[in-house]
């Protein structure tokens, strides 16, 4: 049986976390791909990163870097086992959960895009659709059909 790698991104082109570069930021993957000229790190099989309050599972979950400082994370599930995000937010009463085939974190724009399949949880009322972008920084959620329309948004609020 594969021994689950545990890592703390200690390596030049990670040094920057993702939100705050004071707290470490924990991976865990079955198998690990490192490509430091690219500025690329893939990590496969049941993938979590964990820092503070931020969680990403996925079964794939690629960190793109620049100039020693975390860009771009993609975490990529299945239609039976999505991805999955999870965080704090201060201005909410509770965690924001999102799920979807894939999600994007676009660290620098603090924009999460979740495709295929696509839920968000937000305090207490939930978004569905094939595309959701989720603003932190705005508080601000943008739900759209899927591309071939069989996915329409759904949304539930709570007043």
């Amino acid at each position: 049986m594969n021994k689950i790698i545990y890592l703390l991104l200690l390596l030049p082109f990670s040094a920057q976390a993702l939100l705050d570069d004071k707290i470490p930021v924990d991976v865990k993957a079955y198998t690990v791909v490192v490509d430091e000229r690219l500025g690329l790190s893939i990590y496969m099989g049941d993938a979590q990163i964990v820092q503070g309050d931020l969680t990403i599972n996925a079964e794939t979950i690629q960190i793109f870097s620049r100039n020693q400082a975390i860009t771009k994370v993609i975490a990529i599930g299945t239609k039976k086992n999505p991805a999955h995000y999870k965080q704090n937010q201060p201005n909410q009463p509770r965690f924001i959960e999102a799920k979807a085939q894939k999600i994007i974190y676009f660290i620098d724009k603090k924009l999460v895009r979740l495709k295929g399949g696509a839920h968000l949880i937000q305090g207490f009322d939930s978004f569905s659709g094939g595309v959701l972008n989720y603003d932190i920084n705005k508080d601000k959620i943008i739900a759209t059909k899927s591309k071939d329309g069989t996915q329409r948004v759904k949304f539930k609020i709570k007043l």
